[in-house]
């Protein structure tokens, strides 16, 4: 996970003097800013550890802003997998940006936008991502207590996320109850989970990533 300090606004815009404008203002708030002159440049050095959210400008020379997110989208998989995309566009793109936002763009911001509205929304989709790498760290730590467990261990812990007691576990798997037991506080033990609803909490967690 990427420190959140360490972030960075990513401008992809082939206008030169608002790419400069926007990094000016994002330095004059303390946000660390990378400048992109088009999508096939940003695309080229993707990807880039320190993103934490991408400003794309609908309509450039070469690939489009909605071309650029569909390129990452076949890189990454899904949208919940990269930094959050805020569109700017122009009055005429608008229904094409709204468009994006189904394909799983953060937002859009029509021209002109004042720097209030701009900072404001990078610094949300930033903290999303924050969140989001969070989450994505607590699952991969939830995964790894879960491979540790036996092949017997996940059968008892798939019975026991079915509701199934100690004695119809031993009955399910022909095994002595005292073995269940043991499973059980073994199952519990390795994943770290207080009781079986933690358990079924955690289970639904990699299941949602």
């Amino acid at each position: 996970m990427t420190d959140a300090p360490n972030l960075a606004v990513h401008i992809v815009d082939d206008e030169e003097a608002l790419r400069d404008s926007l990094g000016f203002l994002f330095a004059s708030r303390g946000i660390t800013t990378r400048l992109w002159p088009s999508g096939e440049a940003f695309l080229d050095a993707w990807p880039q550890a320190d993103c934490g959210c991408i400003v794309l400008d609908v309509r450039m020379e070469g690939l489009s802003g909605p071309q650029v997110l569909d390129a990452l989208l076949q890189s990454e998989g899904k949208a919940a997998a990269l930094p959050p995309v805020i569109f700017l566009t122009g009055h005429a793109d608008v229904p094409l940006a709204v468009q994006s936002l189904k394909s799983g763009a953060f937002d859009f911001l029509e021209k002109p936008f004042n720097d209030n509205q701009i900072v404001d929304l990078a610094q949300r989709a930033m903290d999303l991502h924050r969140s989001r790498a969070m989450e994505s760290t607590s699952r991969q730590a939830i995964a790894a207590r879960f491979a540790t467990l036996s092949a017997r261990e996940v059968e008892v812990m798939e019975l026991i996320l079915q509701g199934q007691m100690n004695k119809q576990i031993a009955d399910r798997l022909g095994i002595a109850m005292r073995t269940v037991e043991v499973h059980r506080s073994r199952v519990l033990q390795k994943t770290g989970a207080r009781n079986s609803v933690e358990l079924s909490q955690m289970k639904a967690r990699l299941q949602d990533g």
